[in-house]
């Protein structure tokens, strides 16, 4: 028998690469929401959608997949020598970089189409990413399914909230918008 590393280094390799990619993925999510978040008077003018989801679940939800996208990552960076590990983590990185600006354009920005150009390339690059991880490893690609999941729900939340909000939010009277006339 012919093998490159025996099963407990490869739970090492495992465990080492999770140690780290966990932390990292919770810490890009934490920066993203620190770019915008809900807690502004424009958001709070806002028609919410029926299908939004009390606040809090936002929280927990988000908290679960990033741990779930972590652990996914730590399989694919630790499968060494895998064909096409590289190219999955590189395409992953770029989906991921560019969804997490999505806190930023709807709340800071308060653009929802934009929001919704960025959510759509958000699920278009993670089925591209989620093809290339699942040759390299099938649990890694089963563990992201529920954040594509989640994608395509917040795609038609945010479709949701500029079909209630047709003018954007800014002539909702609850003076988030503001004139200035010199």
């Amino acid at each position: 028998m012919n093998l490159l590393a025996s099963p407990a280094q490869l739970r090492a390799s495992f465990l080492r690469w999770a140690l780290f990619m966990v932390p990292l993925i919770l810490l890009i999510g934490f920066a993203a929401g620190q770019l915008g978040g809900p807690d502004t008077p424009w958001f709070a003018g806002l028609e919410k959608p029926a299908i939004y989801p009390p606040p809090v679940v936002f929280g927990i939800v988000w908290s679960i997949l990033f741990v779930m996208i972590g652990l996914a990552l730590a399989l694919v960076a630790s499968a060494w020598g895998a064909q096409g590990r590289g190219i999955a983590l590189g395409v992953f990185a770029v989906h991921f970089i560019v969804t997490q600006g999505w806190s930023m354009v709807f709340f800071g920005l308060q653009d929802m189409t934009t929001a919704l150009m960025v959510l759509g390339f958000g699920v278009v690059s993670l089925i591209v990413a989620l093809a290339l991880i699942f040759r390299v490893r099938r649990t890694a690609g089963l563990l992201l399914l529920p954040y594509l999941a989640w994608l395509c729900f917040a795609s038609v939340l945010n479709y949701q909230f500029i079909a209630e909000n047709p003018d954007g939010g800014v002539n909702s009277g609850n003076g988030a918008a503001t004139e200035v006339r010199l």
